[in-house]
């Protein structure tokens, strides 16, 4: 894909390119600054991280509802106020971070964000509006009623992926012999395979040729990596943060 092309800034950018997901967590717990700016060292622009709520009405960057895994405690981030979770150690010195701390410390890097729960879903829009982010921000969701919200409230300026019934009317319609422009998405970002949906040269070309870009999650290994390259998608997301960029920087496809 030509990145000229793209319709939506967040996606100008040479391809293939590289997402830190969660930051990465090679050297730092995942969504803290720390791995973040580990990324960022490194030479990342995009970033890769999710949301929830607490329940005093504050943003967070953290993966799951609950905070045993990367917390060891129990509980769910909705049951916590923000001066409860900000007390939090993760280990080395990080916590969890605020999604305005994020946005703040790297303004001029791409995050591409996924809202886990319903009740972050104004928040978020307000944050992308307050921070004037929505050209540096791409949002994803295995809800198509959140990315429909999140639509409704901040209109096609904002790049989005499809969920899953987005993606199905995505993937039908990239069988047809022509294939009309999609102008709702920016890119689809699913795993190499999904359900019956098995990314392929063939399919990556016909996503393309719908105008969308296509990103892969989440690759840690290198085998991987250099496979999915090879098939012509736009960008990986990657746990390894390092490994990418050394794959990259051995075809010939870094800087970022």
């Amino acid at each position: 894909m030509d990145p000229s092309s793209a319709s939506w800034a967040f996606l100008d950018h040479p391809v293939p390119y590289a997402f830190a997901h969660r930051g990465g967590n090679q050297v730092a717990p995942e969504n803290t600054v720390a791995a973040f700016q580990h990324a960022v060292d490194l030479g990342y622009r995009y970033l890769e991280t999710d949301v929830h709520l607490t329940n005093d009405g504050v943003l967070v960057a953290f993966h799951d509802s609950g905070l045993e895994r990367v917390a060891g405690l129990a509980g769910s981030v909705a049951d916590h106020s923000w001066s409860e979770l900000s007390t939090i150690d993760l280990g080395q010195a990080t916590g969890i971070p605020t999604l305005d701390e994020l946005l703040t410390t790297f303004p001029e890097h791409r995050f591409n964000i996924d809202p886990k729960a319903d009740e972050a879903v104004a928040p978020l829009a307000e944050a992308i509006k307050s921070h004037r982010a929505i050209d540096r921000v791409c949002v994803g969701s295995f809800s198509d009623q959140r990315l429909a919200d999140l639509r409704a409230r901040l209109g096609r300026a904002l790049c989005m992926s499809p969920g899953p019934r987005g993606l199905l009317a995505l993937a039908a319609a990239s069988r047809r012999p022509k294939p009309g422009r999609n102008l709702r998405f920016g890119a689809v970002q699913i795993p190499p395979t999904l359900g019956r949906l098995k990314l392929s040269a063939a399919q990556v070309e016909r996503f393309q040729e719908l105008g969308l870009q296509v990103h892969v999650w989440t690759i840690n290994e290198e085998s991987e990596m250099r496979r999915l390259l090879d098939l012509g998608v736009d960008a990986l997301m990657t746990d390894h943060t390092q490994l990418l960029k050394d794959v990259l920087i051995d075809r010939g496809q870094w800087p970022q």
